[in-house]
């Protein structure tokens, strides 16, 4: 058996919570209230996010009990293959690959598009061309190129270095809101009055809050970076549900206080009925000038930076999972030989994405809007392994129960799990519902799937050759319940070979 390629253990419980819920708030948080208004109202906008926020605690359940089972790097490609076998992980892996590089590239883009707001005269600079109606600018290419060159150069140096960061960036964003917010509450101009009505008009209070909890897998996508970091936690597993959950109520005070601080500085209709494109920042800008506008860009900054260091830590961590793993080319499973970090997988995302600003920030965001969907099976994945994990009683004792844990309130909670991601993505792929994707951005699935088709045909006969028993170890390392995999796991292997 070769030997095994393992990430030090250096991150710790507060750094790992600015992972989830730095990773979890973005450009959206800032940029987006005045859209979420139209959608369902100030108080609908509020209740679909708590209520998102329960969900996603209820699926974090089954990330924490595999996490507490599976301490090793690759999330739901680890959990896909323990319970599922080699051709599931692949799927799995495929699908996370594209939404977490994705993500590090729009906040690469969101930084750029806070630049054309703020200091329009150096941004848009050396016009080049125009994509699906954005206008591509020298000067936007160049700061999203140099801030994932940075964020990729913070990464390589060390995990300690850049969870650090997170941790202050997210201090900086929390205390930026929270500070935002109160000022506008005590601003003489602003008034809870202005809150009224509190659902969207016609629409109903029911449809209100669906439509915002259809966007939930969106908005709180992060939480699920802390299964990619598992194997670096220098403290116990059982720790991982609590950081969990206290991540994404974090995220979801966030998300409340910027609908908050946007709707009590004017009655939210006439900001709707404005059409500004950053309605939030027209609105302190009225109260406060130039230092309220400051201060926003301040958080929102913040928020992108996380973005870009939590789904640069994530996506490097994936890939050398399945580089490991041999499901790609064993180079992304090496680690730096100073930094011993997953170099090659955090080389491979800035190369990636360094091509994204060339696109245009629609065309990008019609790949994030469909990442989505992969981010939500993978959801599914997690919930369903974790449930095979339990069993409701002692009588109940099938073969492919036999070596579950008693649990009934973990299989209950996992079983809600499995009915949420179902939602989730039922939202996404039903025409119609709230949170359908578009039509380019269906395109974008299925290229991203032929690609995965042909990638997986290319390497089938190699993934296929690789024995049970060295796929264990590469990917499940030495745990003491390796051998231990689900029966339905071995009878999927046993019937592929």
């Amino acid at each position: 058996m070769e030997e095994r390629q393992q990430l030090k253990k250096t991150l710790k419980p507060h750094w790992v919570w600015a992972i989830a819920f730095g990773s979890a708030i973005g450009w959206g948080a800032f940029v987006l209230p005045v859209d979420w208004l139209s959608m369902a109202g100030p108080l609908g906008v509020i209740i679909g996010f708590s209520i998102g926020a329960v969900l996603m605690i209820i699926i974090g359940v089954s990330f924490s009990s595999l996490i507490e089972k599976l301490p090793v790097t690759g999330g739901g490609f680890a959990y896909a293959y323990y319970g599922l076998g080699r051709y599931h992980a692949f799927i799995c892996g495929w699908f996370l690959t594209l939404g977490y590089v994705a993500i590090v590239a729009l906040n690469a883009s969101a930084l750029a598009l806070l630049g054309k707001f703020v200091l329009p005269s150096i941004v848009e600079r050396g016009y080049m061309y125009s994509i699906a109606g954005w206008e591509v600018y020298t000067g936007e290419v160049i700061v999203a190129c140099v801030s994932l060159a940075v964020f990729a150069l913070v990464n390589i140096r060390g995990a300690s270095s850049s969870a650090f960061s997170q941790f202050v960036f997210c201090i900086c964003l929390f205390g930026g809101v929270t500070l935002l917010t109160i000022a506008m509450i005590v601003h003489p101009t602003s008034s809870f009055s202005n809150l009224q009505p509190l659902f969207q008009p016609g629409v109903g209070s029911i449809a209100s809050i669906a439509a915002i909890i259809a966007i939930a897998p969106w908005a709180y996508i992060g939480f699920d970076n802390i299964p990619q970091a598992a194997e670096e936690f220098n403290f116990s597993p059982k720790k991982a549900f609590r950081i969990i959950v206290i991540a994404l109520v974090f995220a979801a005070l966030t998300y409340s206080m910027t609908v908050i601080a946007t709707g009590i500085g004017q009655p939210w209709m006439e900001a709707v009925q404005a059409g500004s494109v950053w309605g939030t920042a027209m609105i302190v800008e009225n109260a406060y000038g130039t230092i309220g506008v400051i201060l926003l860009s301040f958080a929102l900054i913040m928020g992108i930076l996380t973005g870009l260091n939590g789904f640069y830590m994530s996506a490097s961590r994936l890939l050398f999972a399945m580089g490991r793993a041999k499901v790609l080319p064993a180079a992304f499973g090496k680690l730096h030989r100073s930094h011993k970090t997953p170099h090659v997988g955090i080389l491979f995302t800035l190369a990636f994405t360094l091509f994204a600003p060339f696109f245009g920030r629609e065309a990008l965001l019609w790949v994030v809007d469909m990442s989505a969907l992969g981010v939500t099976i993978a959801y599914f994945y997690t919930c369903y392994i974790a449930y095979r994990l339990f069993k409701w009683s002692d009588n109940n004792d099938k073969r492919n129960n036999k070596r579950a844990t008693v649990a009934p309130r973990r299989k209950f909670l996992c079983l809600l799990g499995i009915l949420s991601s179902a939602g989730f993505l039922l939202l996404l792929i039903v025409p119609g519902s709230p949170g359908f994707l578009s039509t380019p951005s269906w395109i974008a699935l299925f290229v991203w799937l032929g690609l995965g088709a042909l990638f997986f045909l290319v390497k089938f006969k190699h993934i296929r050759a690789i024995p049970k028993a060295e796929m264990d170890h590469l990917i499940l390392g030495d745990f003491k319940d390796k051998e231990e995999t689900s029966d339905m796991r071995d009878d999927l292997e046993n019937a592929s070979s």
